[in-house]
């Protein structure tokens, strides 16, 4: 399948262009040669349309799959100058503070649509700070929208950041914006979980973005996904799917709130028994779940 440019090459060569000049010299070049074919083949994703489940027979799926999560590598470096650095595990790459319009640009090239949104929403919005409200049941609110989030078409492929005014009962400062961020693969303010982390340079280019579409009937999150979020159903004869012991600590409204926002919002009740397997926070799996289709 030759689609003529590939999302790896641009993230490299954003890495290689640390000046301010990476625009003109990494992004322009490569998206002038974008169009067409590459365009076209991120229109498949755009609908929910189950077409994830043919990556076995269709060799376009499985390049799909690739080109999606390497331009989602190349969206989460662009983002790092928005963000604060708060602790040692990312110091961010220097001299790619792109501006709304530059940022947009390369991805609405690419046929995807920037949003801010309203309200507080975890389909759309990712918490990147929480101001602690005195009235613990005081819901989310957006204070601020830190940079845009992108659709293409039915399909979410980037959040907005937003900071957020919550009660504790609802979003914990310190937790909701500072635990590790699941299915991300770098933020500077907060740790991270990517499936990429721990594989060889060729290896690690093989991992999916996480599939979450907005369709008329409602949401999809984590089509792909393949274990119910309770543990609790067999989904083929002598292969029971299992949560394991450590994801079985976290109540249900837990894992919920892991599934949709990526992250934990508040401490988890379970924190004793989390404790005596510490270092626990990174140590989650929930890239296969998925929500019984009532909850969707």
């Amino acid at each position: 399948m030759n689609i003529g440019v590939g999302g790896r090459d641009l993230y490299e060569a954003l890495l290689d262009s640390d000046g301010p000049d990476a625009h003109r010299e990494a992004v322009l070049p490569w998206l002038a040669e974008a169009h067409g074919a590459y365009r076209e083949m991120l229109r498949t994703a755009a609908e929910c349309s189950g077409w994830w489940e043919d990556r076995r027979t269709d060799e376009r799926v499985g390049v799909l799959h690739t080109e999606l999560y390497a331009l989602g590598r190349v969206s989460d470096i662009l983002l790092l100058a928005r963000q604060t650095p708060t602790g040692p595990w990312d110091p961010g790459v220097e001299g790619l503070a792109f501006s709304d319009e530059e940022y947009l640009g390369l991805f609405t090239g690419l046929g995807m649509t920037p949003f801010r949104g309203g309200g507080f929403d975890p389909f759309l919005h990712e918490i990147v700070e929480v101001e602690q409200a005195e009235d613990p049941a005081a819901p989310i609110e957006v204070v601020e929208v830190l940079w845009p989030g992108l659709m293409l078409g039915e399909l979410l492929f980037s959040r907005a950041g937003v900071r957020v005014r919550a009660g504790a009962a609802h979003a914990q400062r310190g937790v909701a914006d500072r635990s590790p961020l699941y299915w991300t693969f770098r933020r500077r303010h907060r740790q991270t979980v990517d499936l990429s982390q721990g594989w060889g340079g060729n290896s690690q280019w093989a991992t999916d973005l996480r599939l979450d579409y907005r369709t008329p009937s409602g949401d999809r999150l984590n089509v792909d996904g393949d274990h119910p979020i309770d543990g609790s159903t067999v989904l083929a004869v002598g292969h029971p799917e299992n949560l394991s012991p450590r994801d079985r600590l976290l109540t249900p409204r837990e894992r919920r709130e892991l599934l949709r926002h990526r992250c934990l919002l508040r401490t988890p009740e379970a924190l004793a028994e989390l404790d005596r397997e510490a270092p626990w926070e990174r140590e989650f799996w929930p890239f296969d779940w998925r929500l019984p289709a009532a909850e969707e």
